[in-house]
């Protein structure tokens, strides 16, 4: 019979202490003398957020078809256990067999979100795995790391061993025959990370050798030996009908999850180009699923669960082109089954309208828009593909069916932003709130709410913003008080509710995302002193990380508000992501000229990811 990690007593101790057992319905247990691989998949934060991740449950899913291979979960403990495990020295344990993660052969780790890089450490050092992947011996577990922040791995570069850039279902069986090859033949773990390297979309740190100028700049990234690869080819799926593993069985949470619902992913990718969009550029091309295949998935997955709701999950829902009949036909389908349907990423059109009206409560709802700036010239300049034109008539539309509240999402400090477009932010929702009252009295349904919120910008790289400078906490304090003032002085200021993001937060954000690997010591001693869960308000400290900085010698202005030449070698240059260089500088010109680019669909720009031979670029092609 399967022991707990935790005992009684600790249990009663912790908050929502279910995070911690294990066992619920669809998690896999296998015999662990049966299999060649036993791999622990890390969600570095609260059990909550990782279990409603979907590229985490698609590789459980995935690894675990494997005979030879166990994949567990391992989220994350909160602070209060954090706290108990130290003090009484217990090893970090995953979920489904309960054993130490240092007896696992791999550590995964999804790296979604660049505030999560302390909880990294944290779940190394509970795991008494060394910190520095150099420090690391025969018996410890390989480390490596994917997701979104993988595209630029270098301030995180020395804790981890490898990192796999790209979608995970394509080299991991090839990574693991490799080890299993490997350990056969009592190879040595140098020798595998060698083996590792020539694996497509696998990148080692530690065989790749950084140099830097008088300028703090980088002058060469090279491989340490030869026959490693000088590039990092992005692996990904293309045929979305045969190469895709669909999730039949996902793993139902003990406790409410952030996304509490089956999750559909109906496509990969996104056609509209948003130049500050990371995801939009690293996940390109588009490509669809079947619609016959998604039908018969949302079946399995609510049989298998019992959920009450089902997502459409993708980066723009709208431009699924089996969208209509896939709504229809869950609609048909689970009207009767108290089953909800879930649209997010939708554009707000008369058949989204339509939809919404008959898959929730209008009177309990609001609907969101995106716009991202607050002037047309703005929204030109990052590529939006959205006018004021079409957000008041999508608004006004709403109104006449009855919604009466509006969430707008604003990013401030955007290249060439001035202030004017800050002030176009309140303009904006004024007309939206003058479009409400556009509908006869009789008609309303209560006054308006309008919810403004706005982050501060963030350059990422692989968009054509990845050259952009950021702007101080200060100017984003100042930024935000201009348009709190601007919305203060409209007609319908009462109807409006303003919010925005933390600035420090951005700040740290803005220096991880494009950090080099001199970053890691920042982020190691802000862990040391105490940095964990930076992620959430409640537990984050810009005093710690301003200690680690000055400890470390480094100054975050030089990562977070220089604007780079295009010339400059980027710490992420030696991954090819599919978009080529030249497109990104190309965009990044068309900013500044307020020049907008086409969709996908209506024109190819030569971005540079057709050479995958596949998904949208491909269309209509024989």
């Amino acid at each position: 019979m399967r022991k707990l990690a935790l005992n009684d007593e600790i249990l009663l101790k912790v908050d929502k202490a279910a995070r911690y057992i294990g066992g619920e319905v669809n998690s896999v247990m296998k015999d662990k003398e049966k299999v060649d691989i036993r791999f622990a998949m890390c969600f570095p934060d609260v059990y909550e957020i990782g279990m409603s991740n979907l590229g985490m449950m698609i590789l459980y899913n995935m690894f675990n078809a494997r005979e030879d291979v166990w994949c567990e979960r391992v989220f994350s403990p909160w602070t209060d256990l954090d706290k108990i495990m130290r003090e009484e020295q217990l090893p970090l344990f995953a979920l489904e067999s309960q054993d130490p993660i240092r007896e696992f052969d791999f550590l995964g780790i999804t790296l979604g979100y660049e505030m999560c890089y302390t909880n990294i450490l944290q779940v190394l050092d509970l795991s008494g795995i060394p910190l520095m992947a150099s420090e690391r011996g025969e018996n410890d577990p390989l480390v490596i790391g994917g997701g979104a922040c993988a595209y630029n791995p270098e301030p995180i570069a020395p804790f981890f061993d490898m990192f796999y850039i790209g979608e995970g279902e394509t080299s991991y069986d090839a990574l693991f025959d490799a080890y299993k090859e490997n350990r056969a033949a009592g190879g040595t773990r140098a020798e595998f990370l060698r083996k590792a390297a020539q694996v497509p979309g696998i990148y080692v740190p530690s065989l790749y050798h950084v140099t830097y100028g008088e300028d703090g700049t980088i002058s060469s990234f090279e491989p340490k030996e030869e026959g490693i690869p000088a590039k990092v080819r992005k692996q990904l799926v293309i045929d979305m009908d045969s190469q895709y593993r669909a999730i039949e069985a996902p793993v139902v949470p003990f406790i409410k999850a952030t996304q509490d619902r089956v999750t559909l992913e109906v496509m990969r990718g996104c056609i509209r180009g948003c130049r500050f969009c990371q995801a939009g550029m690293i996940y390109r091309p588009t490509r669809e699923r079947d619609v016959e295949q998604l039908k018969a998935s949302a079946r399995e997955m609510l049989r298998n669960t019992g959920h009450e709701e089902i997502s459409l999950s993708s980066l723009s829902s709208s431009d699924y082109s089996g969208l209509k009949e896939l709504v229809n036909f869950l609609i048909e389908e689970f009207q009767d089954k108290a089953v909800n349907i879930s649209l997010p990423s939708l554009r707000i059109d008369a058949f989204a309208l339509d939809v919404m009206s008959k898959v929730q409560d209008v009177k309990k709802s609001s609907l969101t828009f995106a716009p991202e700036a607050g002037s047309q010239r703005l929204r030109d300049v990052i590529n939006k593909g959205l006018t004021e034109e079409d957000i008041l008539r999508g608004a006004g539309e709403a109104f006449h069916g009855g919604w009466n509240r509006v969430k707008l999402y604003f990013m401030l400090g955007l290249p060439t932003e001035t202030e004017e477009d800050m002030k176009g932010i309140a303009h904006l929702a004024e007309r939206i709130a003058e479009e409400y009252y556009e509908v006869p009295k009789d008609q309303r349904n209560g006054k308006v709410q309008i919810n403004v919120s706005t982050s501060f910008f963030v350059p990422k790289p692989f968009t054509p913003f990845q050259w952009a400078g950021m702007y101080s906490e200060a100017d984003f304090v100042e930024k935000a008080k201009i348009v709190k003032n601007e919305i203060r002085s409209q007609l319908n200021q009462r109807s409006i509710k303003y919010s925005w993001h933390e600035p420090d937060v951005t700040i740290l954000e803005g220096f991880l995302a494009r950090g080099d690997r001199r970053c890691a010591d920042v982020i190691l001693r802000a862990y040391q002193k105490g940095a964990l869960y930076d992620a959430w308000s409640e537990s984050f400290r810009y005093d710690l990380w301003k200690e680690a900085f000055a400890d470390a010698g480094i100054d975050p202005d030089f990562y977070t508000l220089r604007e780079r030449n295009t010339e400059e070698i980027l710490p992420w240059d030696f991954i090819d992501a599919g978009v080529s260089k030249d497109f990104l500088i190309r965009e990044w010109k068309h900013a500044h000229e307020e020049t907008v680019t086409p969709n996908c669909r209506q024109r190819c720009s030569g971005c540079g990811v057709k050479q995958y031979g596949g998904g949208v670029c491909y269309e209509s092609k024989n």
